[in-house]
């Protein structure tokens, strides 16, 4: 059995003259991830093999926030720039090739790369992933390359759980 955990990155602030990548957290951004990670926290007791982000500043933050949480060591953490994407193409690419030895994953990204991937691989309908929301899809399948309709197990959205 294969796990994803799909992580969208925090609110972020548009208030920098900065590059999209390098955008941080708004407050609001960090409280939430806090929330989330907490309430994943409190509803799980598997902690993912393998952690990875998207190099977004925004992304960056959201995941160690999680980690921090969570007691996630930071070495296990990897920055992936395949993350780093908005269709969901080069995201689901990346899962589809990850490491048969791994059966849990968290990534940390973006949308509508998240939401794509959440609808094309989960068993509910979701219209969009919010900042900050999570979503766990469980799979019947011993190959990451495999990957086709799975179970949607967890969703949490900051909204529904304030």
């Amino acid at each position: 059995m294969k796990s994803l955990l799909l992580f969208r990155h925090g609110k972020s602030s548009w208030d920098y003259d900065v590059r999209d990548q390098d955008r941080p957290l708004k407050p609001r951004g960090i409280k939430d991830g806090h929330l989330v990670a907490s309430t994943f926290m409190k509803n799980t007791k598997e902690l993912p093999d393998r952690v990875f982000s998207s190099i977004a500043n925004r992304a960056l933050h959201t995941c160690m926030i999680f980690c921090r949480t969570l007691e996630y060591p930071m070495e296990k953490v990897s920055l992936t720039p395949s993350l780093y994407d908005f269709s969901g193409d080069s995201a689901l690419g990346f899962v589809k090739g990850l490491d048969n030895s791994l059966n849990s994953v968290a990534i940390f990204g973006h949308n509508y790369a998240f939401t794509n991937i959440a609808n094309q691989l989960g068993s509910m309908h979701i219209d969009n992933i919010p900042t900050s929301g999570l979503v766990k899809i469980n799979f019947q399948v011993d190959n990451w390359k495999k990957l086709d309709k799975g179970t949607t197990e967890l969703i949490l959205f900051p909204k529904e759980i304030r």
